[in-house]
């Protein structure tokens, strides 16, 4: 399961980052999916991040 997310996850991230960058190379505004799509990748990694922190955190102390 962890490898579909994995794979899922960076997917999406490529798709939307090269999208992002042709559409800047030629001036062009981004689609309003492009950048929902963008702003909950950056969501979804900022959470994980955390998340993640919590995880070594408390295993740090507890165990």
């Amino acid at each position: 399961m962890m490898e579909f997310a994995a794979l899922t996850y960076g997917l999406l991230a490529s798709v939307i980052l090269s999208a992002a960058q042709r559409n800047h190379k030629l001036a062009r505004p981004h689609p309003p999916l492009l950048l929902y799509l963008g702003y909950l990748l950056c969501g979804l990694s900022a959470g994980l991040a955390l998340g993640l922190a919590y995880l070594v955190i408390v295993q740090l102390t507890v165990g």
